[in-house]
């Protein structure tokens, strides 16, 4: 464990790791990663945000019990070798919850259902990716919760009326063999578009 990693090696090889040991993960660690959480810009320094750490085994019971079936359609069918090992691990973690020693849910106080609303808590949960990354923690954003089992989820953890759900992380050590590494995506030129959409210079 070393988070003497550079910003750019940590950025440029963090990638979802679902397939993660039962070995628990200290609670010193678990609130380093969320003090890096704390850190993220926010709308108007609010700081409306909170992180419920679950541990215990009847709450993740819930989340193992409806967590899988909200699994496809958040992939769609996988047309290459990278969409069907991305497939194939969210399959993994469907099956593992329980085995994942944290689960992290980022919840955010701004109630609805408009883009703007995470704006402050997706830069907190990035972070928290990243920190995990440093740790060599593996880790991955998920969003399933709000897909599927949310009501179950806000009862077990008794969450406010005026919080909503925006993303839980699992949080553990990677299983051998897998590990952060560069990832492949679509050249910085495919996506980026000067002045005019379609003006990819």
């Amino acid at each position: 464990m070393s988070e003497d990693i550079g910003l750019f090696e940590a950025m440029y090889t963090q990638r979802a790791l679902r397939y993660l040991k039962t070995d628990p993960v200290p609670d010193d660690l678990v609130r380093k990663v969320i003090e890096a959480g704390i850190r993220a810009p926010n709308g108007g320094n609010s700081q409306q945000w909170g992180f419920v750490v679950i541990k215990d085994e009847a709450t993740k019971r819930i989340v193992a019990e409806h967590y899988p079936a909200t699994a496809r359609p958040n992939h769609g069918e996988a047309t290459t070798a990278s969409e069907q090992r991305a497939a194939d691990s969210a399959d993994y973690l469907a099956q593992h919850v329980m085995d994942v020693p944290v689960w992290i849910l980022a919840v955010t106080r701004h109630p609805g259902t408009d883009i703007h609303n995470g704006a402050s808590i997706y830069p907190a949960v990035q972070n928290m990716l990243l920190a995990a990354r440093a740790y060599g923690l593996g880790s991955v954003l998920t969003t399933r919760v709000r897909r599927g089992f949310e009501p179950q989820i806000r009862e077990a953890i008794g969450l406010p009326d005026d919080w909503v759900t925006a993303a839980m992380i699992p949080l553990g050590w990677p299983q051998d063999g897998h590990r952060y590494g560069p990832t492949t995506r679509r050249p910085a030129s495919e996506v980026t578009h000067w002045d005019r959409w379609g003006n990819q210079g």
